[in-house]
């Protein structure tokens, strides 16, 4: 009876879909587009200090903060639980064992249907379903998510009975 209790391995580390940079994407490249610009307008030194100041604050609100928190999710499937992580100054982690789960749905809205992305619903029959956002190839997820967690109930009885 000396069962080692098997590993945790990690399958698969997501983050949400990578289209969520895009516009912060354009509106880096607009500010600095924007700045070479009128960076030749003006004549005086302060004048181009303040458009500099404008300029970083909006590439810290407009891009540098939507990098932060498209950074800040994480979503770890290992061959035993899902681990859901987020947020940037209070953090968050949301866990469950494949064991805990009932019910794995994808739902999509249109641009999400587009790019093969969608949210992954994990229904454990409590209050609050774990939900992975915008989780690039859903399906692909959904199907992996749904032997792990048979296989997890097919061990279940037997490790139950020692």
């Amino acid at each position: 009876m000396n069962a080692r209790p098997e590993r945790d391995t990690v399958i698969v580390k997501l983050r949400p879909h990578s289209r969520a940079l895009f516009w912060p994407t354009v509106v880096l490249v607009v500010v600095a587009g924007g700045v070479g610009y009128v960076a030749g307008l003006v004549t005086e030194q302060w004048q181009f200090l303040v458009v500099l100041v404008i300029a970083a604050l909006l590439v810290f609100t407009g891009w540098l903060m939507p990098l932060c928190r498209w950074l800040s999710r994480r979503t770890t499937i290992t061959t035993r639980r899902i681990v859901v992580r987020s947020g940037i100054f209070m953090r968050t982690r949301q866990e469950l064992l494949h064991s805990r789960a009932h019910d794995v749905t994808v739902r999509r809205n249109a641009l999400q249907a587009v790019f093969r992305s969608g949210d992954v619903v994990l229904n454990s029959g409590q209050d609050n379903p774990v939900v992975l956002r915008d989780v690039p190839s859903a399906d692909l997820v959904q199907e992996a998510l749904h032997e792990l967690i048979e296989a997890a109930q097919r061990e279940q009885p037997s490790n139950q009975q020692q």
